[in-house]
């Protein structure tokens, strides 16, 4: 396989370098986001679990430190939910969807940055294409007849690069974009799962005395 060419680079021009910068930034933010949501996705089945164990012995400051010591927006909302666990369901269901509101944005931060730029890679291109064959019919109607082909490729590099290039950086970000917004959904679904099943939890088995079928549950109960 042929090594980077960098003439042929050269001859895209400048609108290559625009392309390029993207790409760069592209890259960063992925690199970002997918490292910020792998610190922040645990196995919320297993934590939770292991919640359930401590407070079973009734040792509720241990539960605690360990969602302290937790990093990810599931162990936020279940210490949300373990810091008012002797409070009425109203005021407990509402601390975990304050808790809630809080992480998740974290989580859709920057990705609308991928989304801008695998959406106007293709503009870009585009407008290199243009800009290339303006160059080439300018340098055709100078060299009239006798225009050599020389003259008239250069303008032709310009629009057939920009346009390559705009692709080959546009769906990859598509993709990125996708993966990334998987991996939000994949979380978010882990947060409304833990959030439940504590509250759960908390106000049937913890309270013991409390009739479970007079104690409401459902993290996402009031939103729409």
């Amino acid at each position: 396989m042929p090594g980077f060419d960098s003439s042929v680079f050269a001859k895209g021009g400048a609108i290559l370098w625009v392309l390029l910068a993207l790409g760069m930034v592209g890259v960063m933010l992925f690199i970002e986001r997918t490292l910020f949501l792998h610190r922040g996705q645990i196995r919320a089945k297993a934590f939770v679990d292991g919640v359930k164990n401590i407070l079973a012995k009734r040792r509720l400051i241990e539960a605690l430190t360990v969602c302290e010591e937790t990093p990810g927006p599931v162990a936020a909302v279940v210490k949300a939910a373990l810091l008012h666990a002797e409070e009425p369901p109203e005021v407990m269901r509402f601390h975990v969807q304050e808790a809630a509101i809080v992480e998740l944005p974290a989580l859709e931060r920057r990705l609308g940055s991928i989304a801008a730029i695998a959406q106007v890679a293709p503009l870009v291109g585009i407008l290199g294409t243009v800009l290339g064959m303006i160059s080439t019919f300018r340098a055709f109607e100078q060299g009239g007849p006798y225009a050599m082909a020389d003259a008239l490729s250069g303008g032709m590099w310009h629009a057939l690069l920009a346009a390559a290039a705009s692709l080959m950086l546009a769906i990859p970000a598509h993709l990125a974009h996708h993966f990334l917004n998987g991996r939000v959904r994949s979380i978010v679904r882990d947060v409304e799962w833990s959030g439940n099943e504590i509250m759960k939890f908390l106000l049937t088995e913890y309270r013991a005395e409390k009739p479970a079928a007079d104690v409401p549950v459902g993290l996402l109960a009031t939103r729409k």
